[in-house]
């Protein structure tokens, strides 16, 4: 194999990485059937290990952390991973900016109103609408982050960016009064996301007094997508060995990690209002999970385990809208209603299937290239 062969091979590889794929997958496995097998299996079996895990996907009431408050913002990261692939590989084969710039409004608005169609916005004569949304705030934070690299010139610039957000965001929560609660009352009530929303987001609040995916929230989301631009640019690196990547992403998300939970003895980590607390955290272990993937998955090579997850991780957009908008659960029953037969141990089988017949359904659409990309 000639020289020029080589190096075009190892350049497609480094620019489709697996272990995105696969990480994605993973993440949306969770939401999409994986969370209720567990819940299922500790309902069943009574074990209270299982009970343990079980309870980890149960978002925390307001203050803390567990797995399923994970799940969201290591989506964003992984959005902001694929940036620089995205973005910053085109810019470099003459792709103009003011190109990529639409690209990405385009993209923003689209995920904008799917999120909507998503909360039943249109529905009902617009009566009492919701319009902040999971894919709106995917969107919006995935364009910040976007412009961002797009108009920066530097590494360093960017890192100033994140760090104004991440300061910036931890100032105006713990020091700018909320009228009628003050300064750092970080309450559903008394928190400055709340006030914002309720002053200038139209429709319903998820949340009655604030909104998760308030205009905030946002601009504190955003800081999480540009965290996963920085692990897209040390994967995309082509001088630095494979090794020394997943040393610096260990590094990173475990300094990350310690920095969150030292800094959450004073200033709570709270994901409904997106505490900077929280994005350093969740921020930490996506860094740190990226390292792992990509250390089985593309340093390591071993990839038969991950193609489950990557089947799931191409079509991410679609699997989530199909939860919505298709009652899966009923639709199976069609199928499976026989596992009634099989007594205690029913929800546990039924569940299971209904997770692979879903995911039959995405391998099919794998196996045509059907795969829904906004």
């Amino acid at each position: 194999m000639s020289s020029k062969k080589r190096n075009q091979k190892s350049a497609a590889k480094t620019e489709r990485l697996q272990s995105l794929d696969a990480l994605r997958g993973f993440d949306m496995f969770w939401i999409t059937g994986g969370a209720t097998i567990v819940g299922a299996l500790a309902t069943w079996s009574g074990a209270d290990w299982l009970q343990v895990v079980n309870r980890q996907f149960q978002h925390v009431e307001w203050v803390g952390f567990r797995f399923e408050d994970l799940i969201f913002p290591l989506f964003m990261f992984i959005s902001g991973v694929a940036i620089p692939f995205a973005l910053i590989t085109k810019r470099e084969r003459g792709v103009p900016r003011s190109s990529l710039t639409k690209k990405v409004f385009k993209r923003a608005i689209i995920l904008v109103v799917l999120g909507m169609f998503y909360n039943g916005v249109f529905q009902n004569g617009f009566e009492n609408p919701r319009f902040a949304s999971v894919l709106g705030q995917i969107g919006l934070a995935y364009l910040f982050a976007s412009l961002i690299v797009l108009y920066t010139k530097s590494f360093r610039q960017r890192l100033y960016w994140l760090a104004g957000i991440l300061v910036g965001y931890s100032l105006l929560q713990l020091l700018v009064p909320v009228p009628g609660f003050g300064a750092g009352v970080l309450t559903p009530e008394g928190c400055i996301n709340g006030y914002i929303d309720r002053l200038l987001l139209p429709g319903r609040l998820y949340g009655g007094v604030y909104d998760p995916e308030g205009l905030l929230c946002v601009v504190s989301a955003t800081g999480i997508t540009l965290m996963g631009t920085f692990a897209g640019n040390i994967l995309r690196d082509r001088k630095t060995i494979e090794t020394k990547k997943v040393l610096k992403l260990l590094a990173i998300g475990a300094v990350t990690v310690l920095v969150a939970l030292l800094l959450s003895l004073f200033y709570p980590i709270i994901k409904k209002c997106w505490t900077t607390t929280f994005n350093l955290l969740a921020g930490g272990i996506s860094f740190l999970s990226m390292a792992l993937f990509y250390w089985l998955i593309d340093v390591k090579g071993w990839k038969k385990w991950a193609f489950f997850f990557r089947v799931i991780g191409l079509n991410s957009i679609f699997i989530y809208l199909l939860y919505r908008f298709v009652d899966i659960p009923k639709t199976c029953s069609y199928f499976f209603g026989w596992t009634t037969l099989l007594g205690s141990i029913e929800p546990v089988i039924h569940t299971t299937l209904r997770v692979l017949l879903v995911w039959l359904l995405l391998y099919y659409m794998y196996k045509r290239k059907i795969f829904l990309r906004v």
